[in-house]
């Protein structure tokens, strides 16, 4: 990923320059990011996914104070203040950002170790590149939620307003031809031409399907369709669930991938195993997958999607938007009783205290899983969408 990242300086003039810039060159090569090294020269300030301003020695305060108008009317993103702990920087940063916090605004202060510094910011840079990516989006509500999504209502003016994201009302098209196709098969990929011409003549990045509508309609389900969709990079949900096709967006935007949408169908308290299922998941996230009829109906096509076992990352946000899960652990084994949706995976996570979330607070059934940990990123994401719409 392209880190985007610029650092500017700040320089008291009773510090000796030479000394500074020895110490400067030494303290950011340690950093193990990709930078543009701006100096004093903040012509292009706000212009990077971070800017971040190098409080190089004390007695910067004033002119900081001088610079802030300037640095305002180029950003409203919170002000990220690099220190390296040599020359009272750090005392420095922190009446700075004390200053900024009396009048308001926000702002971090990113101290501490070569790797942490590096690994902070890179989050950081990766998580203003996502929301970027939101901005604008058009994600499609294709038929309406499924009737049992009684806590997943949203308010569009909310999501417009934070993830700057337009929700779309689109009627489920008419597929007669796909009860006349001559196999399952045929008309799952029919049901996926229909959806594909509807992405294109909406505009839309991605959608969720009132999926379980074609089991009647058409005798078919869209799975196959929504797997297909999903990997060629289109955001496609199930059930008409918006809460988790905005989850989605972030995940995409956060790792390229549109995530894996599934509930948990069985927790066991005990180990801290849960078992996540659904019939369709993209097959850009899986190394094998095979076809099987959709589980409830046992008709059309399910997807059984074998993902390799490692790091993971669960999601969910909110249907108001005021909070959201976000867990790292691993995938432990796919596996494929008869009697589930047809993709199944074992998830261990992290902290134990998560099984607590999902039998006591849980946010809805659907979450969407992801490989590797992105914790990080995610919260840094929120905070960023957060500090946006305030």
């Amino acid at each position: 990923m392209v880190q985007n990242i610029a650092i500017y300086t700040l320089t008291s003039d009773l510090h000796d320059e030479e000394a500074i810039n020895v110490s400067t060159h030494e303290f950011l090569s340690g950093l193990d990011i990709d930078y543009d090294y701006c100096g004093a020269c903040y012509d292009d300030f706000g212009s990077h996914a971070l800017d971040l301003i190098f409080v190089r020695t004390g007695g910067t305060e004033g002119l900081f104070l001088k610079l802030l108008p300037f640095l305002r009317s180029r950003s409203s993103r919170p002000f990220r203040l690099l220190t390296s702990g040599k020359s009272n920087s750090l005392a420095a940063s922190m009446e700075i950002l004390s200053f900024l916090r009396q009048q308001g605004m926000k702002g971090e202060i990113l101290h501490g170790s070569a790797s942490y510094i590096s690994e902070r910011a890179k989050v950081l840079a990766q998580a203003e590149v996502a929301r970027r990516q939101l901005q604008g989006m058009r994600l499609g509500i294709v038929g309406h939620p499924s009737d049992w999504l009684i806590s997943s209502n949203v308010d569009r003016d909310l999501v417009q307003q934070h993830l700057g994201i337009e929700l779309v009302d689109i009627k489920l098209p008419l597929m007669d031809d796909v009860a006349k196709a001559p196999s399952a098969k045929a008309g799952a990929l029919l049901i996926y031409d229909h959806l594909s011409s509807l992405v294109r003549q909406h505009r839309l990045d991605g959608f969720t399907l009132r999926c379980f509508d074609l089991l009647t309609a058409v005798h078919n389900t869209g799975c196959l369709a929504l797997a297909r969709l999903n990997s060629e990079g289109i955001i496609a949900g199930c059930e008409g669930d918006v809460p988790a096709l905005l989850s989605m967006a972030i995940v995409k935007a956060i790792t390229g991938v549109s995530g894996f949408q599934a509930n948990p169908a069985r927790i066991n308290p005990q180990t801290g195993e849960l078992l996540f299922a659904h019939c369709t998941i993209p097959l850009n996230m899986v190394e094998s997958y095979e076809l099987d009829t959709h589980f409830e109906s046992g008709i059309g096509i399910g997807i059984r999607g074998f993902m390799k076992p490692g790091p993971i990352t669960v999601f969910k946000i909110a249907p108001d938007l005021s909070r959201s899960f976000v867990a790292e652990g691993n995938l432990l084994r796919n596996q494929s009783e008869p009697d589930l949706c047809r993709t199944q995976q074992v998830l261990l996570l992290k902290n134990p205290h998560c099984i607590s979330y999902f039998l006591n607070n849980p946010i809805g059934n659907h979450h969407i899983i992801v490989s590797g940990h992105h914790k990080a990123a995610i919260d840094a994401l929120l905070q960023t969408m957060e500090q946006a719409a305030s």
